[in-house]
């Protein structure tokens, strides 16, 4: 039995009900619309998301429709920002697989983006929870200013880590952090519980980005990017902030600048991976996911009683920071 396996075995029958219900969200009859749903559902994913909120669901209590149309309405909130999220970037490739974008165009893209994005309204308004409601609206506020910041940020000559972290958190950890706490409170746990289980997601998913942006400064057919990629679309991500900041090279400073500016070729990226790996970025960053990780591991002794729920959630932490892909 594989991790993910082990990881869902406490919830694999509530696990068949997501499927099923996220599935029967993205199915249409209409030519265009269906088949450019069909290329989006047949995508998959490891559902982490929508794993992360039956388990803490399962924490407080039992897994319901509540739950189920909490987890289905931001799995769509987080599908539709992928797509857009696409076409902001310019992307040709999701998970290894043509973007919407790339195997239709943008403006189908967007306006498909909208559709899910309706569509995740629709299914969260089912959870009849109206902290839900308002989370997942919030939610979606938070991520489009955290692409906001980060477009932004490319325009700045400032080079931060503290920026880097705030986008990582809007951008990435918040959905997360969603997840964990509206499954906590669509079984009624307390604003307190709720408040905890939210720290708890935003804890794993500052370990999830910063374990992706690690990913860019290796090569990798199954990660789905060359190296260097996060450079090429004007990223800056913490292995070479740290070494920025820690090794005062204006050479290197003037690559970065060029990285934000979009004016880098292949060449000069290699040249900043390499500065990276070479001063202490990677370690840092290895670092600094750690000690997320130990915030984590701490709501778990503490909040966590289930010896099934706790043993998943261990290996869910370790997954999402010791995974290959």
């Amino acid at each position: 039995m594989d991790v993910l396996s082990e990881i869902r075995q406490p919830i694999e029958r509530e696990m068949d009900a997501f499927i099923h219900l996220f599935d029967e969200s993205l199915s249409h009859t209409d030519g265009l619309l269906s088949n450019t749903l069909d290329h989006i559902r047949k995508r998959g994913g490891k559902r982490m998301r929508p794993i992360l909120t039956l388990l803490m669901a399962k924490n407080f209590g039992e897994v319901n429709d509540t739950t189920l149309h909490a987890a289905v309405g931001l799995e769509l909130l987080h599908t539709a920002s992928l797509v857009h999220d696409d076409v902001v970037d310019e992307s040709s490739e999701r998970r290894g697989q043509p973007s919407v974008n790339a195997s239709f165009n943008n403006k189908v893209a967007v306006l498909v983006g909208d559709y899910i994005l309706s569509t995740a309204l629709y299914y969260v308004s089912k959870s009849n929870n109206t902290d839900i409601i308002t989370s997942l609206a919030q939610l979606g506020r938070i991520l489009s200013s955290g692409e906001l910041l980060q477009l932004n940020n490319y325009d700045e000559d400032g080079i931060s880590e503290d920026v880097y972290y705030q986008v990582i958190s809007k951008k990435t950890a918040s959905l997360f952090a969603t997840c964990a706490r509206n499954g906590a409170l669509s079984v009624g746990a307390s604003d307190e519980e709720a408040q905890a289980a939210y720290d708890f997601g935003m804890s794993i998913g500052m370990v999830f980005q910063i374990k992706d942006d690690i990913f860019d400064y290796y090569d990798s057919k199954e990660i789905g990017k060359p190296t260097g990629n996060d450079m090429a679309e004007g990223k800056l991500t913490l292995p070479v902030i740290y070494a920025l900041k820690n090794c005062h090279y204006e050479s290197m400073y003037n690559l970065a600048r060029k990285v934000k500016k979009g004016m880098i070729n292949s060449d000069e990226i290699a040249v900043l991976v390499d500065f990276a790996k070479v001063n202490g970025g990677i370690d840092y960053a290895v670092k600094r996911m750690n000690d997320f990780s130990e915030q984590a591991k701490k709501y778990i002794d503490f909040h966590v009683k289930q010896p099934e729920i706790r043993e998943a959630l261990l290996k869910y932490l370790d997954f999402v920071a010791l995974r290959d892909i």
